[in-house]
């Protein structure tokens, strides 16, 4: 919802981050600036629709035949003659994610293409159990509320807590908590601070890994960081909304027509070879294939490997040293999305979706049904069920083949109705292809802007000092990418807005704060 005071949610103490002055749109010519973007996930999504809603030529190139990046789907024919979606995996669209839903609002003014999950359950293998429905939405009660009805953090572990080592937690301010924690890994910091241990993997484990990388190799400045987006650093509650059907219908295919009713030409199936001084314009793009495209400009949104790769084969971008830090930028490592049709349904009460621990490989299971609507349909007239199920931060090599029969015997376990069913079909994506974010790596992270005021980055592994991330940090940074694109033609950019930069509790703001140097 957007307030009548500008607020784009229901909490008053979020932050406006209003661009540079400037015109509103590109100064009146003949031949506006051709912006090229490289890749169409969120993050080039949304560089694209910001750029072109002031002016600018824009072409969007994708490499994949679908728009969405990590938030893509499309169709695929069953074994049965169905013809079903399928989607890159399960994703949570919290309400604290401002600008990711301003974007979506372009094309879809009133969010028809979400839908809100009553509840998730977050399940460990032991019998442990947590929910978050019907807390209330306000820091601090919302904490306190967790802890006096959560089986996995009691009162009595609240007082065992190191007090002075937690407080980073209740008074995350951005960047300067990376500064505070990035020396350490998120494992580490939870047992420096005693935090619970049955708490550590329902609550923390689960969400570090919603970054793809077990605890041990995430820096704790960034599981600090989202404590404070979605727990105690915003009252816009620790719910979510889901897309209602397949990404592309849902989300993707109104936005694209919202692009291309401003002019922009969007390619997919097209992948981006180098970016080269160019003749008439300042760059020329090459595309597989041999086909070159002049711009004035570039936004580079791709994932870590295809932001090195591009960079390697393109020596003429950047300097030596900000060419060094993209090709060191690390992936994290691979995850798996199998989705299952079953012959049978599971039962009436299994959630739309579960968060688990304990369970082997296995981190979650979806019922899409429940929510996404070509899934009900086709649940329906087969009077079956599809299940998702995810793996995250597989060590090693790890193969569909060996993974596929541990992940099975989890879902039997958890679901056993499910153990009787037949799989009609299967659909199985096991990628490595998402931003690592390891302890004393914030530094290295390459910034939003490089050594050529014309060429930007956009994605969730770029710098942004503000507290956004997962697909908000996508969204954000596209836009601010445009926006820095803009700043040089002396137009005014979008205005953007985050959680509050800061903790809640000014008296524990002054506890955190680093003692001052004698």
């Amino acid at each position: 919802m957007t307030r009548r005071d500008g607020h784009p949610g229901r909490d008053r103490k979020a932050v406006q981050h209003p661009p540079e002055p400037g015109h509103e749109s590109v100064p009146g010519s003949t031949t506006p600036p051709r912006v090229v973007v490289v890749g169409a996930g969120i993050a080039g999504l949304a560089a694209a629709t910001c750029l072109a809603e002031r002016g600018v030529e824009v072409r969007l190139l994708e490499r994949e035949p679908h728009l969405g990046g990590r938030v893509g789907g499309w169709r695929t024919e069953l074994a049965d003659g169905s013809t079903a979606s399928m989607n890159r995996g399960f994703h949570a669209f919290f309400r604290q994610y401002y600008n990711l839903r301003a974007l979506l609002r372009r094309a879809d003014p009133h969010l028809t293409g979400l839908v809100s999950l009553p509840d998730y359950p977050l399940v460990h293998s032991r019998g442990y159990q947590d929910t978050f429905a019907g807390l209330p939405r306000t820091p601090p009660w919302n904490a306190l509320a967790f802890v006096a009805r959560s089986p996995t953090f009691g009162w009595q572990d609240v007082t065992r807590l190191g007090k002075r080592a937690a407080l980073p937690l209740a008074q995350v301010s951005v960047p300067e908590i990376y500064e505070q924690l990035d020396h350490l890994d998120a494992a580490s910091f939870l047992d420096r601070i005693r935090f619970p241990e049955a708490a550590k993997h329902l609550a923390f484990e689960v969400f570090s890994r919603s970054f793809f990388a077990d605890p041990s190799h995430l820096s704790a400045a960034e599981l600090a960081t989202m404590f404070h987006i979605y727990f105690l650093g915003s009252n816009e509650g620790l719910l979510f909304d889901v897309a209602s059907d397949c990404f592309p219908s849902a989300l993707w295919q109104p936005l694209r027509r919202y692009l291309q009713r401003l002019g922009t030409r969007v390619s997919t199936a097209t992948t981006v070879r180098s970016v080269r001084p160019g003749d008439r314009r300042r760059f020329s793009v090459r595309l597989d294939g041999g086909e070159d495209v002049d711009a004035d400009a570039c936004v580079l949104a791709t994932d870590p490997g295809g932001l090195r790769r591009l960079v390697a084969g393109s020596p003429e971008l950047g300097d030596a040293r900000w060419r060094s830090r993209v090709a060191g930028l690390p992936s994290a490592p691979a995850f798996l999305v199998s989705r299952l049709w079953l012959d049978r349904p599971v039962r009436a009460q299994r959630p739309g979706f579960m968060g688990t621990s304990g369970f082997g490989p296995l981190d979650n299971i979806s019922v899409l049904e429940r929510y996404e609507h070509s899934a009900a349909q086709w649940a329906h007239a087969r009077g079956g069920s599809v299940v998702e199920l995810h793996a995250y931060a597989l060590p090693g090599s790890p193969t569909v083949a060996e993974l596929r029969p541990r992940m099975l015997a989890e879902l039997h376990r958890l679901y056993p109705e499910t153990a009787g069913a037949t799989i009609v079909d299967e659909r199985h994506e096991l990628r490595a292809d998402c931003p690592l974010f390891p302890p004393d790596g914030f530094d290295d992270r390459p910034h939003i802007t490089t050594p050529d005021p014309n060429v930007v980055l956009a994605g969730d592994l770029v710098r942004i000092d503000l507290p956004v991330a997962l697909m908000e940090r996508a969204a954000t940074t596209g836009m601010q990418a445009a926006n820095a694109l803009l700043s040089n033609w002396g137009t005014r950019g979008h205005a953007l807005w985050s959680v509050p930069d800061r903790g809640r509790f000014p008296v524990l703001r002054q506890l955190s704060a680093p003692a001052p140097s004698r």
